[in-house]
C-alpha cells in the first residue's frame, strides 16, 4: 500500500448531534479560517444550516468525513465539535502542525486549568491517558480530544470498528502500535457553567464502550505479536511491514538490543521472584507501561518458572537464616516444613531474582547486538 502525501490539503469536519443550537456559530466561525468544511451529524435534528451527511454516532462520523475527504483528493481530515467548547481558531495551529507532520496524528490537548470543569471530565482524561500508556507505553495526554487531525491515509491503514466516542481511543492506540506518531498541540476550552452546559445523549453507553475497548486493547496490547507496522519509503510512501518483517527491522534499531536486554532483565526478575500472582501483574503492567519488547517479556520469564530457579532461591534463603546450606532433602524438611521452605524461598528469590536478571539482560544484549551486526554485514553485501 502506497500514498503520496507530500503536501498536507485538510477538510474540516464539524460533528454534531442532536444539539444545533451552537452550530451555525460554530460553522461561521470555522468558515473565517477555512474554505473547505463539512458537517455530518450523528442525529437527525433541524438545523439550520446546510448538513453534509448524517452517521449513526462520532466514530462513523468522522470515518464518513474521510472516505469524503478521501473521494475529493484531501490528505487530511480535521474534526471540531459543533458545542460550542472548542475555539475554532485553534484549528489553524492544528493545520500548521499537520502540514509539518503529514503522517502523525494531531491531538488538540484541552487545557484543564480553567473555571467550570467537570471533575468527570477530569478523571476521564486522566483514566483514559493512563490505559493509553499502557498499551502503547507513550504518554498521550488528551486521547478524546475531540479536536483532532487524521491523515486520510490512516483510516486505509487500520481497521477501526469504533462507532461512537470510543472511536478517539481505538484510532490512536491502534495507530500508535501502526507506528504512526501522536503528537499534541495545546488548545483553549471554553468551558461554560453547569447549567448551560451542552449533556449528550447516551453518555453511560458511550462509557461502557469506552471501558470495554479499553479492556480488549490491553490484552490485544499484552499479547507476544507484533503489530502491523507502517513506515514511509524512501519515495515519501506509507509502506506496510510483514509482522516478521517488524521484528527483523526492530532488531536494526539504535536502541534496540538495549530495549530486548532490559525486557528479558524485566521478565526474568518478576519470574524469579517468590510472589505468584503478584508478580504476573507487575510484570504485564510493566511490560505495557515501560513499552518493553512483549515477545522477549512475555516468554523470557518461563525460563524462571523451571524448578532449578526455586530450588535455589531455598537453598540461598536457608543460607541467609542459618548461615549454611540446606543439605538434607527429606518428608521432614520438605513436607513438615513447608512453611519454613516458603519463607526461604521468599528470601533466596530477593537476591537470586536481580542476579537472574542480570544475566539474562546481559545475554539477551550480547546476543542481539550480534545479530545486528551479521544482518547490517549481510545487508551491506547485498547492496
Amino acid at each position: 500500500m502506497g500514498w503520496c502525501n507530500k503536501v498536507s490539503r485538510p477538510l474540516v469536519v464539524i460533528v454534531f448531534s442532536g444539539h444545533t443550537q451552537n452550530l451555525p456559530a460554530v460553522a461561521a466561525e470555522v468558515g473565517r479560517y477555512f474554505d473547505d468544511v463539512i458537517l455530518i451529524g450523528t442525529g437527525h435534528a433541524h438545523c439550520a444550516v446546510p448538513v453534509t451527511a448524517h452517521a449513526s454516532g462520532k466514530g462513523n462520523a468522522i470515518m464518513r468525513g474521510a472516505e469524503y475527504a478521501r473521494q475529493k483528493g484531501f490528505t487530511h481530515i480535521i474534526t471540531i465539535d459543533a458545542d460550542g467548547y472548542y475555539c475554532p481558531e485553534d484549528l489553524v495551529r492544528i493545520a500548521g502542525e499537520a502540514n509539518k507532520n503529514t503522517y502523525s496524528i494531531i491531538t488538540g490537548c484541552r487545557d484543564f486549568s480553567t473555571e467550570n470543569v467537570p471533575l468527570f471530565d477530569r478523571f476521564e482524561r486522566r483514566f483514559a491517558s493512563f490505559w493509553a500508556r499502557m498499551q502503547t507505553g507513550k504518554k498521550i495526554n488528551d486521547i478524546q480530544s475531540g479536536l483532532c487531525a487524521y491523515p486520510v491515509i490512516i483510516f486505509d491503514c487500520l481497521k477501526l470498528r469504533g462507532k461512537r466516542v470510543s472511536f478517539y481511543t481505538e484510532i490512536a492506540v491502534k495507530a500508535a502500535w501502526a507506528g504512526f506518531d501522536i503528537d499534541e498541540v495545546a488548545v483553549r476550552v471554553r468551558w461554560p457553567a453547569r447549567k448551560e452546559r451542552v449533556f449528550h445523549c447516551g453518555k453511560l453507553i458511550d462509557e461502557c464502550q469506552i471501558v470495554l475497548l479499553n479492556t480488549l486493547l490491553t490484552i490485544r496490547a499484552l499479547l507476544p505479536v507484533p503489530h502491523k507496522k507502517f513506515v514511509r519509503g524512501k519515495d515519501d510512501r506509507i509502506i506496510s511491514l510483514n509482522p516478521f518483517r517488524v521484528l527483523r527491522e526492530e532488531m536494526k534499531r539504535r536502541e534496540n538490543p538495549r530495549l530486548l536486554g532490559v525486557s528479558a532483565a524485566w521478565s526474568v526478575f518478576w519470574g524469579s521472584l517468590a510472589l505468584p500472582g503478584v508478580r504476573a501483574m507487575c510484570l504485564l503492567a510493566g511490560v505495557g507501561y515501560f513499552d518493553l519488547n512483549r515477545p522477549i517479556a512475555l516468554t523470557m520469564d518461563k525460563l524462571a518458572l523451571l524448578p532449578l530457579v526455586p530450588a535455589v532461591c531455598v537453598e540461598v534463603g536457608f543460607f541467609i537464616r542459618y548461615g549454611v546450606w540446606l543439605t538434607e532433602l527429606s518428608v521432614t524438611t520438605l513436607a513438615d516444613q513447608a512453611g519454613q521452605r516458603i519463607w526461604e524461598w521468599f528470601l533466596g528469590s530477593l537476591v537470586v531474582a536481580p542476579v537472574c536478571a542480570a544475566i539474562a539482560g546481559c545475554t539477551v544484549y550480547s546476543i542481539s547486538i550480534l545479530i545486528r551486526k551479521g544482518m547490517l554485514l549481510h545487508d551491506k553485501q547485498m547492496e
